[in-house]
């Protein structure tokens, strides 16, 4: 996928200018915890990715961290799972790897490009969540298409997902929520695990919020739990 593709699918890549801090992160961590493709078409091996064995809590996707306050919170509180997060933007990863440094956590592993790209090469059922929290809504309906969740990557995720595994999606955005509702509910794959409307207006315990959340939601957040069939 060539730079102006992914400019369109997510964005710019950066923004102000990094701290000196910030850039040895990126020089120094980065490197140790970075995830890349295959040169070949061909299947990740996360045991290796992992340090030579996979996971015993299974492996958990995050798409788009941001700055990584959810990730690293959940890598705290779930060392025995492994944690990928994706986030092409390098200010965020700059701040996630800040926090990794101070968490001292080890099982994270973070790819810095589109996710669809590794989600190409990730294992069939290698994975036992996946979070999509509050993506860019695009609102526009031009730019309808480039919204991650889409019919095709839902097909995607039925594939990588465990029989059981858990999708959490989250938005703020009212044109965004009936969109993530009608793919996912009508797809054949998942099940929305509501039961009352508390289920979808609340978060739950192990849903931490983020400055992110506290600072640029607009609207009534809404917290969607779905399950791989």
């Amino acid at each position: 996928m060539d730079e102006a593709r992914r400019r369109t699918l997510y964005g710019r890549r950066r923004g102000k200018k990094l701290r000196s801090g910030q850039q040895s992160l990126l020089d120094t961590l980065l490197p140790r915890l970075a995830l890349t493709l295959p040169a070949e078409p061909a299947t990740l091996d996360l045991a290796r990715r992992f340090g030579g064995r996979l996971p015993a809590g299974g492996v958990w996707l995050e798409v788009g961290f941001g700055a990584g306050e959810h990730l690293v919170w959940q890598a705290v509180q779930h060392p025995e799972v492994g944690l990928i997060g994706c986030e092409p933007y390098l200010n965020g990863v700059a701040k996630c790897l800040a926090q990794i440094e101070r968490a001292s956590v080890a099982n994270i592993r973070l790819f810095t490009d589109d996710a669809r790209l590794l989600m190409a090469a990730l294992p069939e059922r290698s994975l036992a969540r996946v979070f999509v929290l509050f993506p860019d809504p695009w609102p526009k309906t031009r730019h309808h298409k480039r919204r991650f969740v889409q019919r095709a990557t839902l097909d995607r995720l039925a594939v990588l997902m465990l029989p059981g595994a858990e999708l959490r999606l989250a938005t703020d955005d009212p044109s965004y929520l009936p969109w993530m509702l009608e793919l996912t509910c009508t797809h054949p794959a998942f099940e929305w695990l509501a039961e009352r409307p508390a289920d979808w207006r609340g978060r739950p315990a192990d849903w931490p919020s983020t400055r992110y959340e506290q600072k640029k939601i607009a609207g009534t957040p809404t917290f969607l739990r779905l399950r791989r069939r």
